[in-house]
């Protein structure tokens, strides 16, 4: 089939253009700004049009040719009256549709009661825009679906960010109380290319839900059990409008408020499938439970959560990991240090000088710190400094070395430490050789940590001056090494 994915640079169409793609159909991005796709792996293989939903001339444009599009946009968190643009963006679609002879849309949407008078304005204006779909000849397949777990679902990033952040919080009493039944990104991405398998589903409404019903207190204490946390101590109060505490969860998470306020708004409504209206009665599939989707989520995401710079070429990348289109809210808390320094000698000699770290050459600058934390280490634990390295030269994927393990190496472009030490959270160390312009070359180094809850990030900051100071150095002394300079020999041990 021909193909149309209106919102190929959002969260859900991004990971299903791929899916679509392996089904052997012919896709079609409609973006308002196609530069968003350049870095995604699938690009070389689509059409990229320039189109917005909100301007009708592009959108005739865009749907020309195409038998379904898939009609995966909303104008939540924008500026504006978002259910006014919503509605437009809907007719505009529905029109454009049915002038070029589309066969069906397929929408994704919101659960949620039935009654418009009993929803949040975000829920009531995603049955809105399923309504409007489905006034026009096109028969349209409407899924609705609550909270979507995978890292870059808005939702999944807010309850992973309250859960990591605050070992305590006051919520509103309806957070403890109103149903949920979440559902994982691989189950929704399953159903959304299923449907066109099933001709029955044009023109039903069908909600979709993971086999798990709970308040979102017990999904926050759920996701702190799996990520390694304490359980999370959740007062809930009657006097917490959701306006405040849209503003508290854009203090305390980094989702801006504007998308924060809809996605409260939208916890005062039960969420969960009913019966008459599931999907299952037409598509036979057994859904995640909550606990597998959120290890889903969780289980690569100290490398994935690298996303523009590790993993950008990493095979098989999982719908329920960051991609490099996702906002950079997402994919979970991030802290970074880079040093860089430009150098004379031969991409061999520094690539020669970094593979040579540690062991009995030692870590270049403040050894007996270096020492120092792994004596700590060993005290709690930990694997501590006496590993050294298997050759005092030669490295290779796997090698332990002090307390860092080789993740990666490219002679002479790239090694990669992942830190197996006692620490709150996840730590690699990156260094790059580049060739500039002018004929130098340039040493990067890359200290990315992920921390684990409010310990995580208190070890960052607190530690920060100090190793600032000794990154900057490391750097240095690197090149100098490389260079031949004149510089003190490390101490041995």
């Amino acid at each position: 089939m021909n193909i149309a994915v209106v919102g190929a640079t959002g969260y859900v169409g991004g990971r299903l253009v791929p899916r679509l793609l392996e089904r052997g159909h012919i896709v079609r991005c409609l973006a308002r700004t196609p530069a968003k796709l350049a870095g995604t792996e699938w690009r070389s293989q689509v059409d990229v049009v320039a189109a917005d939903a909100l301007d009708p001339d592009s959108m005739a444009n865009g749907l020309e040719g195409i038998d379904v599009v898939y009609y995966l946009v909303h104008a939540m968190g924008h500026s504006g009256d978002f259910e006014e643009a919503d509605r437009r963006a809907a007719e505009n679609t529905r029109r454009a549709a049915q002038a070029q002879g589309v066969e069906r849309i397929v929408y994704l949407g919101g659960l949620g009661d039935h009654d418009p008078d009993q929803l949040s304005d975000h829920l009531a204006s995603r049955h809105e825009v399923g309504s409007v779909l489905a006034a026009g000849s096109v028969p349209v397949t409407e899924l609705r679906a609550a909270v979507i777990i995978g890292s870059g679902s808005a939702s999944f990033e807010m309850l992973r960010n309250l859960a990591e952040v605050l070992p305590a919080m006051v919520c509103p009493r309806w957070v403890t109380k109103t149903k949920c039944q979440p559902i994982a990104i691989a189950d929704v991405l399953h159903y959304l290319v299923e449907v066109l398998e099933v001709p029955e589903t044009a023109g039903q409404m069908l909600e979709i839900g993971g086999p798990d019903v709970l308040t979102y207190r017990e999904m926050m204490q759920r996701y702190a059990s799996i990520a390694g946390l304490r359980k999370r101590l959740i007062i809930p109060v009657p006097l917490l409008s959701p306006r405040l505490s849209s503003h508290w969860v854009n203090l305390v998470t980094p989702l801006p408020y504007g998308l924060a306020r809809p996605l409260v708004d939208s916890l005062i409504n039960d969420v969960v499938v009913h019966d008459e209206h599931s999907i299952a009665r037409f598509i036979e599939h057994k859904p995640f439970t909550l606990d597998e989707a959120i290890k889903r989520a969780l289980a690569r995401v100290g490398d994935l959560a690298v996303q523009t710079s590790w993993m950008d070429a990493a095979p098989g990348r999982g719908p329920a990991e960051p991609m490099p289109q996702d906002p950079d809210w997402s994919g979970g808390t991030i802290y970074q240090d880079i040093q860089e320094v430009q150098s004379e000698a031969s991409a061999e000699a520094l690539f020669a000088a970094v593979t040579g770290i540690g062991g009995s050459r030692g870590w270049y600058v403040a050894n007996s710190l270096w020492t120092l934390r792994g004596v700590l280490d060993k005290l709690l634990g930990g694997v501590g400094m006496r590993r050294g390295r298997r050759h005092p030269d030669d490295l290779r994927v796997g090698d332990a070395l002090d307390f860092f393990r080789v993740e990666a190496i490219e002679s002479p472009s790239l090694l990669r430490l992942r830190a197996e030490m006692k620490v709150p959270g996840r730590a690699w160390l990156e260094w790059r050789v580049y060739a500039d312009e002018d004929g130098s070359r340039r040493l990067r180094q890359l200290a990315r940590f992920h921390p684990r809850g409010v310990a995580g990030r208190a070890y960052w900051w607190l530690l920060l001056p100090i190793h600032k100071v000794i990154w900057k150095r490391l750097t240095e002394r690197l090149a100098l090494t490389a260079e031949g300079a004149s510089v003190d020999a490390p101490a041995k041990r």
